[in-house]
């Protein structure tokens, strides 16, 4: 059975035909790659710099381009499962993510190590959220947001699995070891579910949204160069500089208050199941509020956690409380992304649009690590570092606002 087909799709009304296994297929991947293709290069940054003798700054480039990549290579992944499914995007990404981490892990030099980085930039865009929340919201539509909550339930704890494995893998192994025990980890669990279980008919686009009034073949463009979509990519985009740049300080940032380098990964594990936590409460703040007041205090609260973690200086099981807070803010603002499309612009071109308001917020996440990593010392430390990343969230909070009003202007 090929992507494209949709004998039985779905009716919207009837008879539904989704995979049965994608969905808990989908959780499992997503866990396993965000812990191995993101969350584990946090630890392992001190191993490969003292190792290699790299500085922070060079290693960090480097998964900061596979960031980019994937923000670039986002775009053209949305087009392709909104016309053909995710089965063979999702595979062929799975198979590119564990010859990229192989490609690390034996890299001899920086360029290879970059070269390496890049080719699992690609892998990311072909594996993560967006496509497996383009997958679910166009099986599982209208009841998507119950399917996308259960995913990014799942997803928030890669970090809490992987970030501890990870560390204690490197306790026991190099950091070539550790890479090339993840990337068989990667490779065994991920192509053949991604394989296996994405395979049911793909439905066909839906009709104009009603609420819109857009056809799925304008969906992807109107909205787009509007003023409404532009605001809210330009808030989304400053809350995800400064949400990543915090997740990449907080190891670093507990070590310089005195805790062990396992404590550090194991808090940035705890702020993992601080996002699954956020994510059981989604689906009732979406309930009680709007989505312009739901937009901007969640972006204001992960403002707000940012500038406690900085100004707490301990004690370390406090800082562990504040880093799940984070984590708790972190969870709902992954899927008031998963959502934004849809609760504005209905079902139409979802993949595309999709990746047009997550590829800044990618490029954004890309960029943080790495201008961290090099800000930090410029600025005083990490203290001063979330300080001014507690500054930005407060700045994307202000535009949260406008997209409201400019739909009222224009209306």
């Amino acid at each position: 059975m090929t992507d494209l087909q949709a004998g039985a799709a779905t009716t919207g009304t009837g008879d539904r035909s989704w995979p049965r296994a994608a969905l808990p297929a989908l959780c499992a991947t997503q866990i396993i790659g965000w812990g191995i293709l993101y969350y584990a290069f946090p630890v392992l940054a001190p191993h490969i710099t003292a190792a290699t003798g790299w500085s922070t700054a060079q290693a960090t480039a480097a998964f900061s381009a596979a960031l980019l990549v994937s923000a670039l290579a986002g775009i053209p992944v949305g087009r392709i499962i909104d016309r053909h499914g995710p089965r063979t995007v999702m595979t062929t990404g799975s198979v590119a993510g564990a010859l990229a981490l192989t490609g690390v892990a034996l890299a001899p030099d920086l360029p290879v190590f970059l070269a390496a980085w890049l080719l699992a930039g690609a892998a990311m865009a072909a594996t993560f959220y967006p496509p497996a929340f383009a997958a679910l919201t166009r099986w599982h539509h209208p009841h998507h947001v119950r399917a996308l909550t259960t995913v990014t339930l799942a997803g928030g704890l890669a970090s809490t699995l992987f970030a501890p494995l990870t560390a204690a893998l490197a306790d026991h192994l190099d950091w070539r070891a550790t890479y090339l025990v993840l990337a068989a980890v990667l490779a065994v669990t991920t192509i053949p579910l991604h394989a296996l279980t994405l395979r049911a008919p793909w439905p066909p686009a839906p009709r104009p949204d009603p609420r819109t009034g857009i056809a799925p073949e304008h969906a992807a463009s109107s909205p787009a160069r509007s003023r409404p979509f532009l605001l809210l990519a330009a808030a989304l985009t400053l809350s995800a500089f400064a949400m990543y740049g915090t997740v990449f300080a907080l190891v670093p940032l507990i070590i310089a208050r005195g805790a062990r380098p396992a404590t550090a990964a194991w808090t940035l594990g705890l702020a993992g199941f601080g996002q699954t936590l956020g994510r059981t409460l989604y689906a009732a703040l979406a309930r009680r509020t709007g989505v312009t007041a739901r937009t901007t205090v969640l972006i204001a609260a992960g403002g707000a956690t940012t500038a406690l973690l900085a100004a707490v200086p301990g004690p370390i099981p406090l800082l562990v409380v504040l880093a799940v807070a984070s984590g708790t803010v972190r969870g709902n603002l992954t899927l008031l992304q998963a959502t934004a499309v849809t609760d504005r612009w209905g079902t139409g071109a979802y993949g595309r649009l999709s990746a047009l308001l997550t590829a800044p917020t990618t490029v954004a996440a890309a960029l943080a690590p790495w201008a961290g990593a090099a800000l930090a010392p410029a600025l005083g430390g990490y203290p001063a570092l979330l300080a001014a990343c507690a500054a930005v969230s407060g700045l994307a909070a202000a535009l949260a606002v406008l997209p409201a009003r400019a739909r009222r202007d224009s209306a």
